[in-house]
C-alpha cells in the first residue's frame, strides 16, 4: 500500500493553469502550510466519498474525519486544512477515497 504524494499547485496573480491527476487507490496526501484546497472532480456515474484524515481533535474536543460527498458528475473544493489538526508527522494532509474510477485530484495554495 503506497500513498501517492501529490504536488501542491500554487495560485499567483498571473493565474494559474491548474493539473488535476488521477485519485490514487491507496489514498493521497499533500504538504500542508494552513492555505492550501483539495479539489476532487467526480466524472464517474456513481458518488463517491472523499475522507480527510484528522489527527487532532477539532475545536470541540472531538477527533473525527472530514467525509466530503461527491456526486456522480460533480466537483467539490475543501478546505484549508488547519496544521495542527490535520496535518500527520510528514506535515502532510491525507486523503482516502471509497472508489477511484474517473476520480481527478488536485491541491491548490492561495
Amino acid at each position: 500500500m503506497s500513498v501517492a504524494t501529490l504536488a501542491v499547485q500554487k495560485i499567483v496573480p498571473a493565474g494559474l493553469s491548474p493539473s488535476l491527476v488521477a485519485a490514487d487507490e491507496d489514498g493521497d496526501q499533500f504538504a500542508n502550510g494552513g492555505r492550501v484546497f483539495f479539489h476532487i472532480n467526480n466524472a464517474s456515474a456513481a458518488p463517491i466519498t472523499a475522507t480527510i484524515d484528522s489527527v487532532q481533535p477539532c475545536s470541540q474536543g472531538v477527533d473525527h474525519n472530514v467525509a466530503v460527498s461527491v456526486p456522480a458528475g460533480a466537483e467539490r473544493l475543501v478546505g484549508p486544512f488547519d496544521p495542527r489538526r490535520f496535518n500527520n508527522s510528514s506535515g502532510r494532509v491525507a486523503v482516502t477515497y471509497s472508489a477511484v474510477t474517473s476520480v481527478t485530484v488536485g491541491a491548490f495554495e492561495v
